[in-house]
This record gives structure tokens, C-alpha cells and sequence, in this order.
């Protein structure tokens, strides 16, 4: 509440400097030139983010819409004025490089927990999995004894998906199997899930992050590194690699491809570099 009124304040200060005295004198434009103010700041007030100055018009707009419900105003001039969208924050993918040392740090030791970590990140980066979905999967889930090699995730919504797997992802789920679940497995109750705990119980989301940091804590790569982020370099590195992007939108589980599309952005990003220091006519000079 205090910071609708900060808004509220701000934006009586602005009225005032145009000498604005009743709500019927106050334009679109006006609102329009407001928000203008908030984004390039003043003499006062530091510029305004996206996320910032879309708040405070949100107050605005509601006091206008307010103002016309209750008689005090005739028309409501902030109607039209669109909150400005926050800067699109592109997905930090990382080098193919780096996710293999992550793959390789997570399976060292030789344990049936380091074998559950190196088989858990290596479905994360051989299939886009989301780590809810990772750790939501069951035995029967995975075929990789057959000729599919692939997982059945269920996504948001309930939706399911199969995908394919991979060599690297299924070798790795198949040492897991063997000689490490049933260990892990002989500590519980007895659970499909696939991947377990010290304590024979499924896995838990908070868990399997812990394993990744720790994996990339071991490899050196402790830059950009979050739950999504084998995700992420997943459809990233399709991309690069020529994939449709319905492809990938299919892989990911994605329901519109808008949503997949933020990562050709990335994509546009890599061939543009390449270009520039590689074509003979990409620079004057």
C-alpha cells in the first residue's frame, strides 16, 4: 500500500509541474508523457526500470479507472497507456564444454550415489527435462533395455511426452540400474521411483538441484548455473546444431512455440558473432 501511494505521490508531482488542477484536464498524452518521465528520470528521480514503471502506471490506471467508477471524472485518459513489458530475459545456456565437465564431475567416485548423479544429469541434458520431471519419473518410464531409448516425462498439466534419449544419458541410466539403484533401494520401502535417496525414498527437487551445483561446484563452472540450466543449454545446443524449432518446442513440452522461440534468440546471438569475426566482409576497416 505504501508504495501505491509513492506512485500515486509521484504522479501528483508530475500534475502539478503541468499545472494540472482538475482530473478532466488530464490526457492520454499527459499519462503518456508521465510514464516518458518515470523511464528518463529527473532532476529528483533516478530512471525507472521496466518492471518499476510499470508499477506505478498499474497505480495510475487504477486511480484514473477509479475515479471515472465513483462520478469524479468523466473519462478515464489512462486507459490506452500500456504498463511497459520487462526486458525479455534470455535463458544463460552454457558451452557444450562445460556441461561435460558438469556430466563427468558428477560421476567420479564410483558409489551408487555418484552413479544416481551422473545418470540424473545426464537425463537432464540428454532429454530437457525439467528437474520436476526428472525426478517425477519412474523405472517403468525409461526404456533402455529395448530399441526406443527413451522417457516418458509428464510436464505441466499433467501432459506427457516421450523423448528420446541418447546414447550418453542411457548407458548412464543403465550403470545406475544395475549397480547402483538396487543398493539405494534395499534402504527403503520399496518405491518406482527411479531416482532414489540415500534413505531408498524418491528424490526430491531440492535434492537433485543440490546435485547439479555440487557437480558444477567440482568442475569449475559455478557461473550461471541453476535448475535450468542443462535445460536450457539442451535446447540451445539443438538449436545450434540446426533443429527445427518445433522440434525443440516438441522436446521441451513447450504448449506454444513463442515460448521456444526465446531461445533462437540465443541462437541469432551465436550466428551473428560468428559472422562478425569470420566473413571477410562482415567489418570496414
Amino acid at each position: 500500500m505504501s508504495s501505491y501511494r509513492r506512485d500515486l505521490r509521484r504522479y501528483r508531482e508530475f500534475l502539478d509541474q503541468l499545472a494540472v488542477s482538475t482530473l478532466d484536464a488530464i490526457t492520454e498524452t499527459t499519462v503518456t508523457d508521465f510514464l516518458v518521465r518515470l523511464r528518463e528520470g529527473d532532476a529528483v528521480h533516478p530512471p525507472l526500470g521496466a518492471a518499476s514503471a510499470a508499477r506505478t502506471v498499474v497505480a495510475v490506471r487504477g486511480f484514473h479507472k477509479f475515479a471515472v467508477a465513483d462520478g469524479l471524472a468523466a473519462l478515464d485518459p489512462a486507459a490506452a497507456v500500456k504498463p511497459p513489458s520487462p526486458a525479455k530475459r534470455l535463458p544463460k545456456a552454457l558451452p557444450l564444454g562445460d556441461v561435460e565437465a558438469i556430466l563427468e564431475a558428477a560421476g567420479a567416485p564410483g558409489t551408487p550415489l555418484a552413479l544416481r548423479d551422473r545418470a540424473l544429469l545426464e537425463v537432464l541434458y540428454g532429454t530437457g527435462a525439467r528437474i520436476s520431471e526428472a525426478v517425477g519419473l519412474d523405472v517403468d518410464d525409461v526404456d533402455v533395455a529395448g530399441e526406443d531409448d527413451t522417457v516418458l516425462l509428464a510436464g505441466k498439466g499433467g501432459k506427457e511426452r516421450i523423448v528420446p534419449i541418447g546414447s550418453y544419458a542411457r548407458d548412464a541410466v543403465s550403470a545406475y540400474l544395475v549397480r547402483g539403484r538396487p543398493a539405494l533401494s534395499a534402504e527403503g520401502k520399496g518405491t518406482p521411483a527411479l531416482f532414489l535417496n540415500a534413505r531408498g525414498g524418491r528424490l526430491s527437487r531440492q535434492s537433485a538441484w543440490a546435485v547439479l551445483v555440487k557437480a558444477a561446484d567440482r568442475a569449475g563452472v559455478t557461473k550461471d548455473v541453476s535448475p535450468h540450466t542443462l535445460r536450457h543449454s539442451f535446447a540451445t545446443h539443438l538449436l545450434d546444431g540446426g533443429a527445427d524449432v518445433r522440434v525443440v518446442q516438441e522436446l521441451l513440452g513447450h504448449a506454444s512455440v513463442t515460448t521456444t522461440q526465446v531461445y533462437t534468440l540465443v541462437t541469432v546471438d551465436n550466428l551473428r558473432e560468428v559472422f562478425a569475426t569470420a566473413h571477410p566482409r562482415a567489418r570496414h576497416g
